[in-house]
């Protein structure tokens, strides 16, 4: 029997979408405000969403206290108030749209869970951007 758990951590960041290869125009007209020279920020929330079968002997999937500091050290302390264009080594020569972002989140978090638990299995990465706009990765 499988189940699913879910972790939510949130993080402040500053970010600007811009293609270096483009005009200032051109980023202008396709990332609009988002490639403001100055900068934006977000209050980011990320949810983590963990697979697997519980244990017998703990009832649980994964501890949440150990997920939710795996997911503090290895991305939060990156992340929060950081530039992400600037400041992540991560993300360093990638643009910053929610979509790297989340698939970098992916790479370091698979890893890292595989390190502390057999059963444990990434499943999905939100990451919400603003009350409208999130992006769902599933690993595919």
């Amino acid at each position: 029997m499988i189940v699913h758990i879910c972790r939510k951590e949130h993080f402040n960041a500053a970010h600007k979408l811009y293609n270096p290869n483009w005009s200032r125009e051109r980023n202008e007209e396709v990332f609009g405000p988002c490639a403001n020279e100055n900068w934006h920020g977000h209050n980011f929330e990320l949810i983590v969403t963990v697979k697997g079968q519980p244990d017998p002997e703990t009832g649980f999937v994964i501890d949440l206290k150990v997920l939710g500091k795996i997911i503090k050290e290895n991305i939060i302390s990156k992340v929060d108030h950081k530039n992400l264009n600037l400041d992540v080594e991560f993300m360093k020569g990638k643009l910053t749209s929610c979509e790297n972002l989340v698939l970098e989140f992916w790479k370091i978090l698979e890893y890292q869970l595989s390190k502390v638990s057999d059963n444990a299995k990434l499943h999905c990465l939100e990451l919400i951007e603003t009350n409208k706009n999130s992006v769902k990765y599933y690993g595919e």
